[in-house]
């Protein structure tokens, strides 16, 4: 079974170029648990799905503070 796309684990650089965030921007939030992930090995990865959900959390919260 092949795992579709958008729900492939993406890395540090995929979620930068994703957000258009620096590395170290996403490295940061995912160690503060403020940006959901997970640890493969010791290595941490995102879901897209995840990604989308947190963005949509994130643009409620600037609604609500405008």
């Amino acid at each position: 079974m092949m795992t579709d796309a958008a729900e492939q684990a993406m890395t540090f650089r995929d979620v930068a170029g994703y957000l258009n965030v620096d590395e170290k921007t996403v490295y940061r939030l995912a160690k503060r648990g403020e940006l959901p992930g997970f640890k493969v090995a010791g290595a941490w990865r995102f879901k897209r799905s995840d990604l989308d959900c947190w963005i949509d959390l994130q643009k409620e919260a600037a609604q609500k503070n405008n």
